[in-house]
């Protein structure tokens, strides 16, 4: 008898926290990023994942029942690439390069394929999809050749004759799986592709404005990448910003500069992008809700 009463209590039990466990509602979950981030355009134009560079997040998502999310979430990346790295002679040659840091703010909505509930065998486990809305910031500087770090943008140094706004519009368009690891914790991974619309993240886009006149000899001072030099009154130097617009022979080896005026630099018609890949662990934000009768 005392075996039979044990045996009904514990039944007993399983099946109010089965219940319990079914009337999880999930309202929403918080957490945060760790990942790599990687640029395309005008310096990777083949796609190459060559020179990744870190990202850290943190993300809301609110929960809309089982299937659908609406995630708010804050990162910051960095983003670089480098001329050298490229296998096509005439970028190689041109041997421009940049670095710059990310920071964007975005809204997602998320849907899951399958039916997600934390903590349940049969549903603690889906793909989805992502696809959202964000804006960014960036800065693009360079290493020039005494070693000093220059920013790219900064308003006497306009590689392509223009000043350019730093903040960008973003489209993350993405997949990713998501686990329960238990009630209170989801592990998840995700690839998700920013299309922008700048093509200055990497501070490359139009045509050369060029050092020299037809003559290659006599200073083009209305590119103002010439300045007076100091030791003599009557001749000029390259400064800073003519030095970074085309460094050809500094960088890529050439025995006379790329960067003719009119000459393409970059392609203005193809906005620049950035992809981050990440692992995420969030944690739930829930409620209880009283079993049906059924």
């Amino acid at each position: 008898m005392k075996r039979i009463l044990l045996s009904l209590v514990i039944l007993t039990f399983l099946t109010i926290s089965t219940k319990a466990q079914d009337g999880y509602i999930q309202q929403g979950e918080f957490g945060f990023t760790v990942g790599a981030a990687h640029y395309f355009g005008d310096l990777n134009t083949r796609a190459g994942l060559n020179k990744p560079k870190p990202a850290l997040g943190l993300f809301f998502r609110k929960q809309f029942g089982n299937y659908v999310g609406l995630r708010v979430a804050g990162r910051f990346a960095q983003l670089g690439y480098d001329d050298l790295l490229s296998k096509n002679s005439y970028q190689y040659t041109r041997g421009l390069e940049f670095n710059t840091n990310i920071f964007e703010f975005g809204v997602q909505g998320d849907f899951n394929f399958f039916k997600y509930i934390p903590n349940d065998i049969n549903y603690g486990f889906t793909p989805y999809m992502t696809l959202g809305l964000g804006v960014f910031s960036f800065n693009p500087y360079a290493t020039a050749e005494d070693g000093t770090k220059v920013y790219l943008n900064n308003g006497t140094i306009k590689t392509e004759g223009v000043t350019y706004e730093t903040m960008g519009i973003c489209v993350p368009l993405g997949v990713g799986i998501k686990y329960s690891i238990n009630k209170n914790v989801n592990l998840s991974f995700e690839i998700t592709h920013r299309f922008t619309n700048t093509d200055h993240i990497d501070d490359v886009s139009g045509t050369y404005l060029g050092l020299y006149l037809a003559d290659g000899v006599t200073p083009n001072l209305a590119t103002g990448f010439w300045d007076p030099d100091p030791a003599n009154s009557g001749r000029y130097i390259i400064n800073q910003a003519g030095q970074l617009q085309d460094r050809s022979v500094e960088r890529g080896g050439a025995l006379t500069p790329l960067g003719t005026a009119g000459r393409q630099r970059g392609w203005s018609k193809q906005k620049d992008q950035y992809v981050i890949a990440e692992i995420g662990i969030s944690f739930n934000i829930g409620s209880y809700r009283c079993p049906t009768a059924n």
